[in-house]
């Protein structure tokens, strides 16, 4: 029976930010395909990476379980894969070297293999899966052992005497005929002691969908695409109460794009959570305007939700409408006060640097923050993804940095408004008003004389004078030449 070594390329070490949170989390999308493999008769090992130090751990593996076969499958759930990472794209290559000693077959699927196949190919991959990989993998390595065409495998990428890409190959529709991930190959106790030592509770990840059927037009899609498929509540509740039995984990992150889009889907997972005698809490990511919808958020909440991370992006409509983000601000308010007054906890996502934004625009943004007050905020800039209209407007001003090196690095790869160091300086400016309004906003409710109040006002203080220095340095740099 061969011998099927799985494993990915995004290492935490890499991307510093990230690493210092102290929330990890396993390797979703790899799982799957691992689970799925493993149900069709293959012999199957995980090395993963998320944990380990450097691409050279992967060697020992190498030399002891003597693999037919190295699949480098990324973790499609991660949103952090979609940047193409060159930290993790230089990891993956060297994996593939390490492997190409050893007589491995390199099969190769990631959102930066997808948009980067013939940088893959020349490293050494002998396929690349596009897209949506479980059926591909299993019928790539079937022709392997059966000596066959690859050029009736539908969905992947390989080099005879040219290059050769088989074309699309139809979705998944069916996600409940996939099994269960295979929780059991991931050492989660290491995970959980990461969690543990930065103080937070234990938080898995598990998804529900598969897709996004919006038109954000700076969103790249590259493995599941522009498309919506759902598992059934069912389903969901059946392997939370698999990892509950297993793991004792009742959090979780639903990883989806969007969750609980699909009419009456959050309803229905209540009920099965109900039914089941489970009780969960978790986290997800949505839309102001899906929120709003129906009864969703009384749904939401009935089942466990205690935080959501809103892709708010801009206070500025006339941004919104550029992105074709298909909300408004008004949305954004309204689903913000309501959550919030069911005591759950809103995050959103902003985004600086958009093609055409001015000063007034991100005045906007700014002052609607300070308005809502949400609980947390993720500031990000503008990154040029491939496959994205929004690329394609830019693509032309990209020289040899076009991937962030870790997802720490918010260099601005294309000519905006203002210049890099003012978007830099804004991203620490925005975090330091918010934080400053976060503990006025505190204090006016609590004790200014207790432990925690004590902290407030010295961060209130503190970040007063520093507040009003990056506001004059933001303005000396929004009147320099881009």
């Amino acid at each position: 029976m061969p011998k099927i070594l799985f494993s990915h390329s995004y290492y935490y070490k890499l991307d510093p930010k990230q690493w210092k949170t102290g929330m990890p989390y396993p390797p979703l999308g790899t799982i799957y395909a691992a689970s799925f493999m493993r149900e069709n008769g293959f012999d199957i090992s995980l090395f993963d990476v998320c944990l380990k130090d450097s691409p050279i751990e992967i060697e020992q593996i190498l030399q002891n379980e003597k693999p037919d076969y190295l699949v480098l499958y990324d973790d499609g759930f991660n949103y952090l894969t979609k940047m193409c990472l060159t930290n993790m794209r230089e990891a993956a290559f060297n994996m593939m070297q390490m492997a190409k000693k050893h007589q491995c077959k390199i099969l190769v699927s990631s959102s930066d293999s997808t948009d980067h196949f013939e940088q893959y190919l020349e490293k050494g991959a002998d396929v690349i899966l596009l897209g949506e990989g479980e059926i591909s993998l299993l019928e790539s390595i079937q022709s392997f052992e059966n000596n066959t065409d690859l050029k009736d495998v539908k969905g992947i990428c390989f080099k005879q005497e040219e290059l050769i890409n088989t074309g699309k190959r139809p979705v998944l529709k069916d996600l409940d005929s996939l099994p269960q991930p295979a929780w059991d190959l991931i050492d989660l106790d290491a995970y959980k002691a990461i969690w543990k030592q930065h103080g937070h509770e234990f938080t898995l990840n598990m998804a529900t969908t598969r897709g996004c059927p919006y038109h954000c037009n700076w969103c790249a899609k590259p493995i599941y695409g522009q498309r919506y498929n759902v598992r059934s509540p069912k389903s969901v509740v059946e392997e939370m109460l698999w990892i509950k039995e297993h793991f004792g984990v009742i959090k979780y992150w639903m990883c989806d794009d969007i969750f609980g889009l699909k009419p009456g889907w959050v309803q229905t997972f209540d009920e099965e959570l109900k039914n089941a005698q489970l009780s969960i809490r978790y986290k997800i990511q949505s839309r102001a305007d899906l929120l709003l919808k129906e009864n969703n958020i009384d749904a939401l909440v009935s089942s466990g939700l205690e935080e959501v991370w809103i892709g708010a992006e801009s206070g500025s409509q006339k941004v919104l409408d550029a992105m074709d983000k298909g909300t408004t601000i008004e949305q954004i308010e309204k689903s913000t006060t309501l959550l919030q007054s069911k005591g759950v906890l809103v995050a959103y996502f902003l985004q600086f640097g958009y093609l055409g934004e001015t000063k007034e625009d991100i005045e906007a943004t700014i002052e609607m923050l300070l308005r809502n007050m949400p609980d947390n905020i993720g500031v990000s800039v503008s990154y040029p993804l491939p496959g994205t209209p929004f690329y394609d407007k830019v693509k032309t001003q990209l020289g040899t940095k076009a991937n962030w090196t870790d997802s720490d690095d918010l260099a601005m790869m294309f000519q905006n408004t203002f210049n890099q160091d003012y978007y830099k300086l804004l991203h620490r400016y925005v975090h330091k008003v918010y934080r400053h309004a976060q503990a006025k906003k505190w204090l006016k409710s609590h004790n200014p004389l207790s432990n925690q109040g004590i902290k407030m006002l010295g961060k209130r203080i503190v970040y007063m004078p520093l507040i009003a220095n990056m506001k004059s340095q933001l303005h000396t740099l929004s009147n320099t030449n881009t």
